[in-house]
């Protein structure tokens, strides 16, 4: 039987359930799964566990792990060059690779009696790092998935990780283009286009109602964490309410920035307007979701966000920003809206638009002109980004496509890793 060690840097985790739905589609097709996690994850009660926990680590473990380290140096010796002599990263980066390479040996020591054949990492972060090391440490293969902020914010070392990595799955064709124009020495063939996915409903969303409520109503879920930029959202917000329009915007989520988001709200007299749900368990989101006319989100950097996918797979119209992966998801026009990244002319701009769009849709008066056009796009639209979700961004279809490209490439290569020095191969 195939066994795998899969590890995450925090598992299991509320906001990442595909993690776990990976691990449960390999286990459901005979591979024998160790679910990791570099720290404790704050899921609970989760479908799916974390069967080894990195940290903390025990006094005897760490002595250990040096000693492997010392014992088995020829085999990260590659890693410790490039952490010493390549590269342009800081001092306290080198120092953290150093520490994740220990983690890396205290993560061979766990893995070392249950025979594991390959290592898959989620994420490009630290625990790539890790998992690399521990890797060839054992000798063996891993693999990596790469989403949005650790491929294009936080890159550290990702041209070892790339380089000596068997596969690299990342979740659409913009990070593909990317990690190929940024790292032109991976060989293609390596680099996988794995899509995310949620579960759509068969049937269509129903045509909406006649319009009832008076605000125009618009939802952002997401951290409130600065790469999310709620802060840009609400000076949206402060735009809207100057203009005189009748609106009321609803964020869930926590986050570090709650804080500075609570005073930007009170010193523009927002509280009216805005309101911090913190965070909304998942089973509570279709509520919010039902009285939503827009989703927007306003990240400075994502992968493909599955809050966007949800949303369009229960029909509502969603405004996002046209960067990474996220115009593959969203077609401007046919499947949802998308703004000039960073412009928040563009974002009022096209707020106002959609707004008009739904107040003429709903208008009581059955001879209003723009009322019908008005409808028909919004219900258009509506179903085309239903459509879309079904069609490339189901659940099912791509965990099926992910598990049989993982099983092919791991049963292509299932033998230790050559001695190769990886700084030579780069001069």
């Amino acid at each position: 039987m195939l066994t795998v060690a899969y590890l995450a840097n925090q598992f299991p985790s509320p906001v990442e359930p595909y993690v776990g739905q990976e691990i449960i589609e390999l286990r459901r097709r005979g591979v024998n799964v160790v679910a990791g996690s570099v720290r404790r994850g704050p899921g609970s009660g989760e479908e799916c566990e974390a069967d080894l926990l990195l940290l903390p680590a025990g006094l005897l473990l760490a002595v250990r792990a040096v000693w492997l380290c010392i014992r088995r140096w020829k085999r990260i010796s590659p890693l410790m060059r490039r952490v010493f002599l390549g590269g342009s990263e800081g001092p306290m980066c080198r120092l953290k690779a150093l520490i994740h390479t220990w983690l890396g040996a205290c993560y061979a020591i766990r893995l070392k009696n249950l025979r594991i054949d390959h290592i898959q990492v989620h994420h490009g972060f630290f625990g790539a790092w890790i998992g690399m090391a521990a890797a060839r440490l054992l000798g063996i293969d891993f693999s990596l998935t790469l989403h949005g902020s650790d491929l294009l914010l936080y890159p550290s070392y990702l041209d070892v990780k790339l380089a000596l990595c068997r596969s690299c799955f990342t979740i659409s064709e913009y990070n593909r283009n990317y990690i190929l124009q940024r790292y032109p020495q991976i060989d293609p063939s390596k680099v996988i286009v794995a899509r995310l996915g949620i579960e759509a409903s068969d049937t269509p969303p129903r045509m909406l109602d006649p319009r009832q409520q008076a605000p125009f109503m618009l939802l952002a879920v997401g951290r409130l964490h600065a790469v999310k930029d709620h802060a840009f959202l609400l000076r949206a917000c402060a735009r809207l309410q100057s203009c005189g329009i009748d609106f009321h915007c609803v964020i869930a989520g926590d986050g570090p920035e709650r804080r500075n988001l609570e005073t930007f709200i009170s010193r523009h007299a927002l509280t009216s307007h805005v309101t911090l749900l913190g965070h909304v368990p998942r089973d509570e989101m279709s509520g919010w979701y039902d009285v939503a006319d827009l989703v927007v989100l306003t990240s400075r950097s994502e992968g493909i966000p599955l809050v966007l996918m949800e949303a369009m797979a229960r029909g509502k119209l969603v405004l996002a920003p046209a960067i990474t992966g996220i115009p593959e998801l969203v077609i401007a026009g046919q499947t949802g809206f998308l703004y000039r990244p960073g412009s928040l002319g563009d974002f009022v701009t096209q707020l106002m638009e959609i707004y008009r769009m739904v107040q003429a849709a709903g208008a009581e008066t059955s001879d209003c002109p723009s009322k019908d056009a008005s409808a028909g796009q919004l219900e258009w639209i509506r179903h085309a980004a239903w459509l879309r979700v079904r069609q490339k961004f189901e659940r099912q279809k791509n965990l099926d496509y992910f598990a049989e490209m993982f099983l092919s490439r791991v049963s292509e290569h299932n033998e230790s890793i050559p001695n190769e020095d990886f700084v030579l191969q780069q001069i």
